[in-house]
């Protein structure tokens, strides 16, 4: 009997291990099933009212896959990684202009260019009246070059170089009289990539990597074409300036912090006070609106790179954005104090009313928060 019970204590710790690691498994694909699908949080945790309602925005606009980052006075407050990996690289589309103006007024601050000069002392292609149109008018699409229902610089070949697609866009006659219209998404700012490489003797690749790239700490961001999108940015010479950029919300984000900031980033001023401030500043009060995208709601007037959505009485722009028709969405929001971005791959027109309630809860809990 007494050999008998040994036995039985043995088989009977020979089960209960088994059983135990049996339940540790089992708790372990648990945990990675639900880490798969519910939201990650990072930072302070996201108000609960914001976390429903972008959860909701996922659920009903059939979102694949969402990012929501909300930083103030250069400091992440939360971040919502929801179906999505925190480090997707995706096409930011018209989120790419802001990016493309930045660079662009660093050769401003430089002396390099000038937002007034006009095009035709350095592209002579352009003449006659085209000749007469300025950096300025280009940034806020009032060239009279058309508009994005044109396609022209989405069509353009990308290995050809940025002075050859501008030199296709002078041979093209002009909509409108330069400073007279405003036409969103024209092919305008591939002459300004032109501008730039030659005022430099650089290509946009390096100019990018030098004066934006390096400084902000981007690691996973390039140019490239929406059309050719088999392309390494290696084979692209001449990248979509106005929707070409494919980057990480973490990258993007670093932008934001540093236009939210003045111009400086980490301790480093990347650019001037004043070069902000023109970026932020209505640029179209006196032109006639000819063609806004659909999705574009919330927007009132255009500044250098990136829409005005709300005007100061002094045509400063206190609230200004640049959302992507692929459903990237950053914006700055200077009473506040808030700024941050919605990256996702799903078209604008489809998400971009969530995305608005989400922005004004967002504001909202945080004044909450502030009481």
């Amino acid at each position: 009997m007494q050999i008998s019970r040994r036995r039985f204590t043995r088989w009977q710790l020979s089960q209960f291990i088994w059983d135990t690691v049996l339940v540790i498994l089992m708790l372990a694909v648990l945990c990675l099933c639900a880490a798969a699908i519910m939201p990650a949080f990072s930072a302070s945790r996201p108000p609960p009212a914001v976390i429903g309602e972008f959860n909701r925005m996922i659920e009903k606009d059939a979102v694949p896959g969402a990012t929501l980052i909300v930083f103030r006075n250069g400091r992440q407050l939360y971040r919502i990684d929801a179906g999505i990996d925190p480090d997707a690289q995706l096409p930011v589309a018209s989120a790419s202009k802001w990016m493309a103006a930045a660079l662009i007024m660093t050769l401003v601050d430089d002396g390099k260019l000038s937002l007034d000069e006009p095009i035709e002392r350095r592209l002579p292609a352009f003449t006659g009246v085209a000749g007469k149109i300025t950096l300025r008018q280009i940034l806020s699409y009032t060239s009279g070059q058309g508009s994005l229902q044109g396609l022209v610089d989405i069509r353009q070949n990308p290995r050809m170089s940025l002075a050859e697609a501008a030199n296709e866009i002078a041979a093209r006659p002009l909509q409108d009289r330069p400073g007279q219209v405003f036409r969103y998404g024209s092919p305008a700012f591939q002459v300004a990539g032109a501008l730039a490489e030659q005022a430099t003797g650089e290509t946009w690749a390096r100019l990018f990597e030098t004066r934006i790239a390096r400084p902000l700490g981007l690691q996973h961001s390039y140019w490239g074409n929406p059309m050719w999108p088999e392309l390494s940015p290696s084979q692209v010479r001449n990248p979509n300036l106005q929707g070409g950029l494919v980057t990480t919300a973490e990258d993007y984000g670093r932008l934001l912090t540093m236009l939210a900031s003045g111009g400086t980033y980490e301790g480093r001023r990347i650019l001037s006070k004043r070069a902000i401030e023109e970026m932020e500043r209505v640029q179209t009060g006196n032109a006639r609106a000819g063609f806004k995208p659909y999705g574009a709601n919330a927007m009132l007037q255009y500044a250098l790179g990136n829409w005005c959505e709300k005007i100061e009485p002094d045509q400063s722009c206190s609230v200004v954005s640049s959302p992507g028709a692929l459903g990237t969405y950053p914006w700055i929001d200077r009473q506040n104090g808030l700024y941050g971005l919605f990256f996702m791959r799903r078209r604008l027109p489809i998400v971009e009313k969530d995305i608005q309630t989400i922005r004004r809860l967002i504001a909202q809990t945080d004044l909450h928060a502030e009481r």
